[in-house]
């Protein structure tokens, strides 16, 4: 009997996406709940499980294609998975008897072909897929993630050794003799490029993913919709930093994370949120929607671009719940496993572009939001203190936000409120 895999519902008012690639062929079996493609929607990538064990048997839709939520993509045969069974006790049937010399020697397998034994491996979705991308076999492969576990730059490394030509990796054969006489020549000499053709003006055309497709449109709709303006302020991280130095050690041993710099400006964030609701207020149609609660969007940059889960009623977390909330979103970045709900709403952005190395930016809003704050580097510049020159470690703050909704004054009362609980943490505390 064969079932019909669908593509599920993907998410709030997201109708269709791309099959980005398919896990399983046809005639591979699958079990119940094991995924066979990954679909690419408008903000994340998603596995489509098999609903049934069994053996693929037909892909109505090839990678590349858009697929609407509800069409028809693949089609499993449940018969075949009794059948799918069948070499795995031949192979077992084998090991315990094997065949006489008179018989017919299977053919030799691919070395570097998954085997069955990575099938005890726990390998994370982002992981799988390389593992299937690459053609290599993860019981070969030595992690180097936590508990040693395989991560996906370990899968890549493997592929590029195994592409490297060497004999243990790459199945090279032993030089064959030659006959008398058959000595190979040594080519002729290759011309000389002319200077009209040195170098090669080569070009490449790479399709947009939904993502990047998706990113790109929000962005300008942001432009086109909002009257986005910048103002800039800058924060002496003195305060900050002797904090983290002389915390960091016990809050990782109490509550099992690092302490970060985010931590401190997403409090601070929801402490200035008080004083300037503006910033965290939407126009809706000819209303104006202010809320008591504020959800950070923080970017987080995943291998097919800039992703934005957020943190959810930020003015009422510790900070190890924020710091556990935003490691957790890293990793997920990293791996692919983000979902639709970790990245649905968001009503203020923070975004560090400081980890790049930039000196000073201009950030854009996220549709239906009016304030989006930007960190940036940290490095040391002279400045007055008390009327002396002194080297304070320094960063640049940059406030984007929808003068619709927020004036002038009060972007600037809100990025002082900032700059005022970085440079005193202890605002932070007793909420000045």
């Amino acid at each position: 009997m064969a079932t019909d895999v669908q593509v599920p519902a993907l998410g709030e008012s997201i109708t269709e996406g791309t099959l980005a690639q398919w896990l399983k062929q046809p005639g591979e079996a699958v079990a119940a709940d094991e995924p066979i493609a990954s679909l690419e929607t408008d903000k994340v990538t998603v596995e489509l499980p098999s609903p049934v064990a069994g053996v693929l048997i037909e892909q109505m839709a090839k990678e590349g294609d858009t697929v609407a939520v509800g069409a028809l993509i693949a089609r499993i045969d449940q018969a075949g998975a009794a059948v799918a069974a069948a070499p795995a006790k031949e192979v077992a049937d084998a090991a315990t008897n094997p065949p006489g010399p008179a018989e017919t020697p299977l053919p030799r397998e691919d070395e570097h072909a998954p085997s069955a034994d990575h099938a005890d491996l726990t390998l994370s979705p982002a992981v799988r897929r390389a593992v299937l991308e690459h053609h290599v076999d993860p019981s070969k492969i030595h992690g180097t993630g936590k508990d040693g576990r395989i991560t996906k730059d370990d899968v890549i490394a493997a592929a590029e050794a195994i592409k490297s030509g060497t004999p243990a990796q790459a199945g090279a054969q032993a030089p064959q003799a030659k006959a008398p006489g058959s000595e190979a020549k040594a080519p002729p000499p290759e011309p000389r490029p002319s200077p009209g053709n040195i170098g090669e003006r080569a070009e490449e055309r790479v399709k947009m993913s939904r993502l990047r497709q998706t990113v790109a449109r929000r962005l300008k709709e942001a432009q086109n919709t909002a009257a986005i303006l910048t103002t800039f302020n800058d924060v002496d991280m003195t305060a900050v930093i002797d904090a983290r130095t002389r915390y960091k050690d016990l809050f990782e041993k109490k509550h099992g994370i690092r302490l970060g710099f985010m931590g401190f400006f997403v409090k601070a964030c929801a402490l200035a949120a008080k004083d300037v609701p503006a910033v965290n207020a939407v126009i809706d149609g000819d209303d104006l929607v202010y809320r008591n609660y504020l959800d950070v969007s923080i970017a987080v940059s995943a291998p097919k671009g800039l992703v934005v889960p957020v943190v959810r009623d930020a003015e009422a977390l510790s900070f190890a719940e924020i710091e556990k909330a935003i490691a957790d979103f890293g990793q997920r970045a990293k791996e692919g496993t983000l979902t639709m709900e970790d990245m649905a709403g968001g009503t203020f952005t923070i975004s560090n572009g400081g980890v790049f190395g930039s000196l000073l930016s201009t950030p854009i809003l996220n549709p239906g939001q009016s304030g989006v704050l930007g960190m940036h580097r940290i490095e040391e510049r002279p400045v007055a203190k008390n009327g002396e020159v002194v080297i304070r470690p320094m960063m640049y703050l940059a406030l984007s936000y929808d003068h619709r909704v927020v004036d002038g004054r009060e972007a600037v009362t809100f990025l002082v409120r900032v700059k005022e609980a970085i440079e005193d943490p202890t605002r932070l505390l007793i909420d000045l």
